[in-house]
C-alpha cells in the first residue's frame, strides 16, 4: 500500500496536520469519502508500524538503519553555494534514507512538519533540502511536503477557534482584555515561552488551554470542524494556510491522478 511517511515534533502534532491533510484531500476531490481513505493510503514513520517518526528520534532511527546495512550520506552543508539552514542537513539525510527504504516500501510522500518556535530558518532549511532533492532527480516518485507552524501547532489550532457558546465567548473577552488582541485571529503574535505572570498570557499553550477549558475534544474541534475557508484565512501568519495549500497542490495530485 501507498505510504505517506510523517516527520513531526510529537504525536499531538501528526494528529493535526493528519487530520488537516485528510480534510484537504475530501475537499478537493470530488469521489473521496473519509471510509475510502484507509484503503487508498496509510500514514507512517520511517520505521516500519509506525505512525510517525519524531525529530528528536531521528538521529536513533539514522543509527537502527545503519545496523542493517543503510549508509548514512556525508555530511552536506551547502547547496548552490549557501549554507544549509536549520533542518536542511538532517533533513536530506532523510530522504537519503526514503529513497533506500522505497526499495521494498511504496513511499509516495513525506511531510516535514516543523514547530519554527522562533526560528524562521528551520522553514529555509526543509525548502533547501526538498530543492536539493528534487534538483538532483533522486526520486520523481516522489512528493515532499512542508508545514511550518509560526511559531507552533497551538497557533495552527487557536486559528481554529470560534467560540461555541456564552462561556467561550467570555473566556476568550477575558484573554484579549489582557492582551488587547485576538489570540485566534493573531496567534503569531503570542510568543511567550513562560508559564508565570504576566508573560504566561501571551504563551500559545495557556491561551489554548483556557479557552478550551483543557479539553483535548474541543481543542480537535478547532481544526476538524472550522471551515477550511476559515482556516485559510485566519492561517496566514502562522503557516497554517501554506500548509493547506502544500497538501492540495502536492498530495491531491497523488490521489487524482496517480502521480
Amino acid at each position: 500500500m501507498d505510504e505517506f511517511v510523517v516527520i513531526v515534533e510529537n504525536n499531538a502534532d501528526a494528529q493535526t496536520a493528519i487530520q488537516l491533510a485528510e480534510r484537504v484531500l475530501i475537499d478537493q476531490i470530488d469521489w473521496l469519502e473519509q471510509d475510502i481513505l484507509v484503503h487508498l493510503y496509510q500514514w507512517s514513520g520511517l520505521l516500519e508500524q509506525t505512525d510517525c517518526s519524531c525529530w528528536k528520534d531521528i538521529g536513533r532511527i539514522f543509527d537502527q538503519y545503519e545496523r542493517s546495512g543503510w549508509k548514512r550520506p556525508k555530511p552536506i552543508g551547502h547547496y548552490k553555494g549557501n549554507p544549509l539552514k536549520a533542518d536542511g542537513t538532517v533533513a536530506v539525510k532523510i530522504l537519503h534514507l526514503v529513497r533506500h527504504l522505497q526499495k521494498d516500501r511504496q513511499i509516495r510522500a513525506v511531510l516535514f512538519i516543523r514547530d519554527i518556535d522562533k526560528q524562521p530558518q528551520r522553514k529555509l532549511g526543509l525548502e533547501q533540502a526538498r530543492d536539493k532533492y528534487l534538483g538532483r532527480q533522486l526520486s520523481s516518485s516522489l512528493t515532499i511536503v512542508i508545514g511550518t507552524a509560526n511559531r507552533m501547532r497551538e497557533a495552527w489550532v487557536l486559528n481554529g477557534f470560534f467560540a461555541a457558546d456564552e462561556d467561550e465567548e467570555n473566556r476568550l473577552a477575558e484573554i484579549i482584555g489582557h492582551i488587547h488582541f485576538d489570540p485566534c485571529v493573531n496567534s503569531h503574535r503570542l510568543h511567550a515561552d513562560s508559564y508565570d505572570e504576566p508573560e504566561r498570557q501571551r504563551n500559545p499553550k495557556i491561551v489554548l488551554e483556557q479557552l478550551t477549558n483543557g479539553n483535548y475534544e474541543r481543542e480537535q474541534r478547532c481544526w476538524t470542524e472550522t471551515d477550511l475557508s476559515r482556516l485559510r484565512e485566519r492561517g496566514t501568519q502562522t503557516g497554517l494556510t501554506a500548509y493547506l495549500q502544500e497538501v492540495e497542490d502536492r498530495l491531491v495530485p497523488i490521489l487524482v491522478r496517480g502521480e
